[in-house]
């Protein structure tokens, strides 16, 4: 489908987007149009690893639907292979930027809290004992009266992880209705939350790439 998305980067092995709020990075059971691969599909003209197959392609990590920011996508299957076994073995630096509700003592710090499926709610994750090892780090960029604006580096990339780390510590993100409050006095609806850098080497060419 023809949806206008920026495209930070681009060559013949993969492509960095910044993906705008609101949109879902690829087509689900029930959702199979107005994606962020629909959209790829199209400007690439078909383009795209085949990995994950017909409902991912090119699709190497993912971003919630209402998280912005960037994303590396992969245009062929090597260097699909190979971004994929850097993500797995944490050499793709992420840098995430976030508003959260009240206004954080500590400077920075490192959250180690295991997630996995919320035991009552099957649409949420949370911490628990048996879940998947995960870490987030936090430091702080601006205080203001009741909000922090924070910047956060992903050393593990669990579903949510963010935004359940930050609102077990009881800093939950603005805008985030399933993990903090249901209203905020800006009227944003989904969560403050932006991807904004990542850095990673090319699978392909072997140089160092920084996007911000």
């Amino acid at each position: 489908q023809k949806i206008d998305v920026e495209i930070i980067y681009e060559d013949e092995y993969l492509a960095v987007v910044n993906k705008p709020k609101g949109l879902v990075v690829h087509p689900a059971p029930g959702n199979y149009e107005n994606t962020l691969v629909n959209a790829l599909l199209y400007k690439f003209e078909g383009g795209l690893s085949s990995i994950n197959g017909i409902i991912r392609p090119g699709i190497v990590h993912r971003l919630d639907k209402d998280t912005s920011g960037l994303l590396v996508v992969a245009k062929n299957d090597e260097a699909h292979i190979k971004l994929s076994s850097a993500l797995k073995t944490h050499e793709i630096k992420r840098i995430y930027y976030a508003l959260v509700e009240g206004c954080m003592k500590e400077n920075s710090g490192i959250i180690n809290a295991p997630i996995g499926r919320h035991p009552k709610n099957r649409l949420k994750m949370a911490v628990v004992n048996n879940g998947k090892y995960a870490i987030t780090s936090f430091e702080v960029i601006k205080r203001y009266k009741d909000y922090t604006f924070l910047k956060l580096h992903l050393k593990t990339g669990r579903t949510h992880q963010i935004r359940v780390h930050l609102s077990y510590i009881g800093y939950p993100i603005v805008g985030d209705e399933l993990y903090g409050r249901e209203k905020n006095p800006f009227d944003v609806k989904g969560q403050v939350l932006h991807a904004g850098e990542i850095e990673f080497v090319h699978p392909i060419y072997n140089k160092l790439m920084i996007f911000k």
